[in-house]
């Protein structure tokens, strides 16, 4: 199933590809978003160097942002290029493709379910809104499918494809027309599902709204992460620990409710910043007013700060890492130095 209206690609338009096969004259690939439509990656595209390994540049299952640069739509010939596409150009494509590929997977979803609804209520078919399961969406979904006449498509029952290609071009594709990708659509669905919906030319059944929410409720909720900052606290004045204690406090003060800081001790003078957040964004920016708080009151009273660790998403690794370092540190606080007198 392509993710876009249009069958191809236009010139110029980045593409996300997978390379199917390395020949002499280049590299055969499949556009992923555009239902697998062969293309090819020429030679002298492949680089702007001198190629020494076509191996190194390119691999057989790799995934591959390529531009394209001419389309044969009567031949279906699609030819692209790798070495005009620029480090920008990657995190855009890249941006664009995980939005369309997370649509494609809500829609599939949805298709499976409508495919096989009948009296029996399908296990995830739940819609929640402002904390309380609106029953009566519920129930509707577990209507036969005289319910959903609309996406009944050809005589015979249309099959899953059929109902998923039909979920494009009434839902997917003309909210794309209006917010730019279906993706933002969908997010801006969660708190505002009539505004979104009613702009539809084709209106949803109840059974498919039910579905079609309970679906983008689950898989666009956003989910807390975890960002760390890591800093180095000295102060050798006589104002000392207390004026370090001073400081992450002041730094904490930079917490609001979406973005709650915490200040932790390692081992002297190495200290972590840490919160959980929905928006990754907002609270890499309050960790940075935190560090700016945190820098300006210690060199008040004489001290230095040293950021060793930018704030970031951190992995479950990365926080295990932390925390046996901070066991390790605890221990060796907490054992006794030999302070008494050796007997000779």
């Amino acid at each position: 199933m392509r993710y876009y209206e249009q069958k191809y690609p236009e010139v110029d338009e980045l593409v996300m590809v997978q390379v199917r096969q390395i020949a002499e004259m280049g590299a055969y690939v499949k556009l992923l978003e555009y239902d697998n439509t062969e293309g090819m990656i020429l030679l002298s595209e492949l680089s702007r160097r001198r190629i020494r390994s076509v191996q190194k540049l390119i691999r057989v299952g790799r995934n591959e942002v390529v531009v394209v640069l001419r389309v044969d739509k009567e031949k279906g010939y699609i030819d692209l290029s790798k070495r005009r596409v620029s480090p920008e150009d990657i995190v855009k494509c890249e941006e664009r493709y995980m939005k369309s590929k997370t649509v494609a997977s809500i829609l599939r979803h949805v298709a499976s379910k409508i495919t096989s609804v009948d009296t029996d209520t399908p296990a995830d078919v739940q819609v929640v809104e402002t904390g309380e399961k609106e029953s009566r969406k519920v129930r509707r979904a577990k209507q036969a499918e005289d319910d959903i006449p609309e996406l009944e498509g050809p005589p015979g029952g249309a099959n899953e494809e059929e109902k998923l290609e039909l979920l494009y071009e009434t839902i997917a594709w003309p909210l794309g027309k209006k917010y730019g990708h279906p993706y933002d659509a969908f997010k801006l669905a969660l708190t505002e599902s009539d505004t979104v919906f009613a702009s539809l030319d084709t209106p949803m059944s109840p059974a498919v709204h039910s579905i079609l929410m309970a679906t983008i409720a689950r898989r666009l909720t956003p989910q807390p992460i975890k960002l760390r900052a890591d800093i180095e606290l000295t102060c050798y004045t006589p104002a000392g620990i207390d004026a370090i204690k001073k400081a992450l406090r002041a730094g904490e003060k930079q917490s609001n409710e979406a973005v709650p800081i915490k200040a932790k001790l390692v081992a002297p003078p190495l200290y972590v910043l840490s919160t959980n957040a929905t928006d990754k964004y907002a609270a890499v920016e309050r960790l940075e007013r935190a560090i700016e708080a945190i820098q300006i009151t210690v060199e008040d009273d004489g001290g230095n700060l040293v950021v060793k660790m930018k704030p970031k998403a951190v992995s479950e690794t990365e926080e295990q890492d932390l925390a046996q370092l901070m066991a390790k540190a605890g221990q060796e606080n907490a054992e006794v130095s030999g302070d008494e007198d050796d007997e000779e």
